[in-house]
């Protein structure tokens, strides 16, 4: 195959004006062409009035050869990269070994998942074992919480079969290095647990809330046809370490039952919410580090107002959907603020997972149709400036700022508010404007600035403002600010050897995800997870050699 990048054509082009653009570009014969596949769609709006659509594509020609020849001076036109994934290990030699013992997941989000679909695929049988409920029961706690604010600790939008990416806008986009494809095998292992195929291919894909849950459902009969098997429920409270001639090993762990489970080889996928388990591991003497995360706030626009700064005239077409963007202003007092995770045609949730605090994250469905964009827009910490001192002291922080925004919107789970020209002018909110909020339970108007700290409030009441200049009608005294976000990313990071990905001090642990700080998204997640996977697979395969 020969991959053809950059290949422009307008929007509104037909499928069938797609073959004589690869002839003419290749200068080839219609003959010439055997077939060809969409590797990747993107678009370019810097000119709203005439939006083009990016293709890169693998094409099967006759001459293949000749072709590449005659455009060997041309970086758009090469050999195909080959993408299929290879498993590093045979899982099943190494599982049938005197010596084997199950390698043990800790957590089933997308990093989880992915570690444990691995492992089965290569035949290492893994136990997965989640603190949370599986996906259909976790999902009924949640819809509780944002509907009868009952709070199941250990069921919400941070716990349970899935983990925190299931309740969000199901992006699957990231910037990592990937020159492994890992990417593509996560996005193909999605597709086949029932994504559309279009995930493969566009730009931007995501997938939302509902299609994830099935999804997960999945995928998990995938892991359990293959030997792994579930335990939900069930929290890990300990760990069992003992010194070797070699240096701290992982002997097993116990959940909350009592249950011991006997292994040398655990993938801790836990997420960045599951601060008790922190709390044990340092307890326990796994090295950890703080590390900088962000905090702020989720703003609320009219979708139709970034559609048309987006895209203007081709504002709602179906291939380019709701608009998305991305932000950033760096203060005068050196902090930088940034738009995060956002969601287009979505809503603000409610995504404590502790009783008296109050978090908010985003979602959408993958129609993207609610009449609001949100975003969370924050502000750059570091533990270097604002939380020295002690590992964990980002997380007593994070309780803190949560904690006062649970009595700041009246201690019942309602989130506090405020328009965001109340929020620059520093005066309180008494009422909306057209901007009605989408945060369930509710709302409660107050001013904001009560809550962060007052580097944090004199970043974002300059960049609002200054945002307006990149989309124009985004400094809107009627858009809602819905406190707080806290959870942007782990406050902490797990630290890991670069050459095995296990623990610093601690062999046979795997610290992995978003939670042990390496992966920022579902996408990432994944492909930590993969990588880890790959990891335990060559340590087994090492210890028996």
């Amino acid at each position: 195959m020969l991959r053809l990048n950059e290949l422009k054509l307008p929007l509104d082009h037909t499928e069938e004006q797609l073959p004589p653009a690869i002839i003419a570009r290749l200068g080839i014969t219609a003959d010439d062409l055997l077939g060809f596949t969409v590797y990747k769609r993107s678009y370019d709006a810097r000119k709203k009035s005439a939006i083009v659509l990016i293709y890169s594509l693998d094409i099967a020609l006759k001459d293949e050869a000749a072709v590449l020849q005659r455009h060997h001076n041309d970086v758009h036109i090469m050999p195909s990269p080959d993408t299929a994934y290879k498993f590093v290990a045979d899982g099943k030699a190494l599982a049938a070994h005197p010596d084997f013992q199950r390698p043990v997941v800790i957590g089933i989000g997308p990093c989880g998942l992915l570690a444990a679909l691995i492992l089965a695929q290569m035949g290492l049988r893994p136990i997965i074992v989640e603190r949370g409920k599986v996906v259909r029961e976790r999902t009924v706690d949640t819809f509780g919480f944002w509907r009868q604010r009952k709070l199941n600790p250990e069921s919400n939008v941070q716990f349970g079969e899935g983990g925190a990416g299931t309740f969000s806008d199901g992006k699957l986009y990231s910037q990592i290095k990937d020159p492994k494809h890992y990417g593509r095998k996560v996005l193909t292992e999605f597709v086949k647990a029932g994504a559309p195929e279009e995930i493969i291919y566009v730009s931007k894909p995501h997938i939302g809330t509902f299609r994830l849950v099935k999804m997960v459902e999945s995928m998990r009969e995938t892991i359990e046809a293959l030997g792994g098997e579930y335990r939900f429920e069930s929290k890990v409270t300990d760990i069992d370490v003992a010194e070797t001639a070699n240096g701290r090993q992982i002997r097993g762990i116990t959940l909350e039952s009592g249950e011991q489970i006997v292994t040398n080889h655990v993938i801790l996928a836990i997420g960045h919410s599951a601060r008790d388990t922190f709390q044990m591991l340092y307890d326990r003497g796994v090295y950890i580090e703080a590390k900088p995360f962000s905090i702020g706030f989720r703003v609320e626009h009219p979708q139709s107002l970034i559609d048309a700064c987006r895209f203007g005239p081709s504002a709602g077409h179906p291939i380019l959907g709701a608009a998305d963007y991305k932000l950033v202003h760096h203060a005068s007092n050196g902090r930088a603020v940034y738009s995060f995770c956002m969601c287009p045609g979505g809503t603000v949730v409610a995504a404590a997972s502790e009783p008296g605090r109050v978090v908010t994250n985003g979602m959408s469905q993958y129609s993207r149709n609610e009449r609001n964009a949100n975003s969370a827009i924050v502000v750059s910490i570091s533990p270097e400036v604002d939380y020295p001192g002690h590992p964990l002291a980002g997380i007593a922080l994070q309780r803190d700022l949560e904690e006062q925004a649970f009595k700041l919107g009246g201690g019942t789970y309602n989130a506090p508010g405020q328009l965001m020209g109340d929020f620059v002018a520093g005066r309180p909110s008494t009422e909306f404007g057209a901007v009605v909020p989408s945060y369930k339970p509710g709302i409660t108007l107050t001013d904001l600035a009560q809550i962060l700290p007052e580097y944090a409030v004199t970043a974002l009441r300059e960049a609002f403002p200054a945002f307006d200049k990149q989309i124009k009608g985004y400094f809107k005294h009627d858009a809602v600010l819905t406190g707080l976000e806290t959870r942007t990313s782990s406050p902490i990071r797990i630290k890991r050897r670069d050459d095995t990905l296990q623990s610093l001090n601690t062999l046979g642990l795997f610290p992995a995800g978003e939670g042990a700080g390496y992966a920022g998204g579902i996408l990432s997640a994944g492909v930590d997870g993969i990588k880890v996977a790959e990891a335990v697979a060559l340590s087994m395969a090492a210890q028996q050699a």
